[in-house]
């Protein structure tokens, strides 16, 4: 008899304890918020890219680079395909078309899996590198290829691994070798990734990677995920997803962060992209993260584009520039303008491009 009411009150604790850990997580997904739609003028999807554009950044001649195809065990996927890269001139205007990157020998392209992506330009010899954070089985490794524009191809220069980057969602590079990465996750995949969602803990970080160290740089983000550089190189920006917020962090000799603020978003902030010329942030985010879990076509997840300028004044200003219930795009996880037009990637849909006329950069 003792028995049994031991095991009734370890069950009875254990459902309280679930039950408050799936409140948590609807309030941290936004389960409840009602989305007022904001729709952009002449809007239309991309041809070639139906199968997600997780990530992208534009180079100044407005020729964007594109990563598609992700595969995450928790999100839907609807092409058995590898991963691919494309680039799009936005230049263009309405003949826009991607075209695929040929990717060259010594890479293994059938289990490529690219996530989050950045590019940097060694100032030496203008040579232009592309950095992929790549999953292949579900692990985590970052590739760095050398981009050849006028040949439209990547020729793979190496494969960077190490425990610390056990996990990463998104990349800055700051120099030929080195970068910022985040960790999305405290566990390395598997159902801890799971219980560990449920959780809610703030155990994800912001990790330094060169071939002379590797450090832990910041620490104690609910879901760290997006990451970027603003354009003088002396901040680093990072989406905590889980917490709706951008934090400010200053870059320091050592190469570790500083924390500066910390702005309001009020979205599942996804990546962020820096617009060289103003300085302002543009973030793909997930309205509501619940819906994007669940993935149900009765009611499917939205998508969002916050603009946030000014954000080292005192009054940042945070604007919504673009949201749909789902019903034209699902699961928005970047943007990014260039000459009047903004370009919205997606998780595992479609990319579209839309008129920024009516909108003040």
């Amino acid at each position: 008899m003792g028995k049994l009411v031991v095991i009734s009150l370890f069950v009875a604790a254990l459902s309280a304890f679930v039950g408050e850990r799936v409140i948590n997580l609807r309030r941290r997904t936004l389960a409840s918020r009602k989305l007022v739609q904001t729709h952009l003028p002449n809007c239309h999807p991309i041809k070639s890219l139906e199968y997600g554009s997780e990530d992208l950044t534009i180079l100044p001649n407005g020729l964007a680079i594109i990563s598609t195809g992700l595969k995450d065990p928790v999100l839907p996927s609807y092409s058995d395909a590898p991963g691919k890269m494309y680039t799009l001139d936005m230049s263009e205007d309405s003949r826009m078309k991607p075209v695929e990157l040929r990717m060259g020998r010594g890479f293994d392209l059938d289990s490529f899996n690219p996530h989050g992506i950045s590019v940097y330009t060694d100032e030496t010899d203008n040579s232009v590198y592309l950095f992929v954070v790549n999953h292949p089985q579900q692990k985590t490794q970052v590739e760095i290829f050398l981009f050849v524009e006028e040949d439209h191809s990547l020729v793979y220069v190496k494969t960077i691994k190490h425990e610390f980057l056990h996990s990463v969602n998104d990349i800055v590079a700051v120099g030929v070798e080195s970068f910022y990465a985040t960790n999305d996750h405290y566990f390395g995949g598997g159902t801890l990734n799971t219980l560990e969602i449920l959780l809610a803990q703030p155990w994800s970080n912001v990790v330094y990677y060169s071939p002379e160290e590797v450090k832990v740089v910041a620490e104690g983000f609910y879901m760290a995920n997006g990451i970027n550089i603003s354009p003088d190189k002396r901040h680093i920006y990072v989406a905590d997803l889980f917490d709706h917020n951008i934090h400010v962090l200053e870059r320091l000799e050592s190469n570790g962060l500083a924390p500066v603020k910390v702005v309001e978003v009020g979205s599942l902030v996804d990546n962020i992209y820096v617009d060289p010329e103003t300085c302002d942030l543009w973030i793909g985010c997930h309205p509501n993260g619940w819906k994007l879990f669940l993935n149900d076509p009765e009611d499917l997840p939205g998508s969002e584009v916050i603009q946030i300028k000014g954000i080292h004044s005192e009054k940042p200003v945070v604007t919504q520039v673009y949201a749909d219930d789902g019903s034209v795009l699902i699961g928005s996880s970047v943007a990014a303008p260039y000459g009047g037009k903004l370009l919205i990637g997606t998780i595992y849909q479609k990319a579209l491009v839309c008129d920024l006329a009516k909108v003040d950069q």
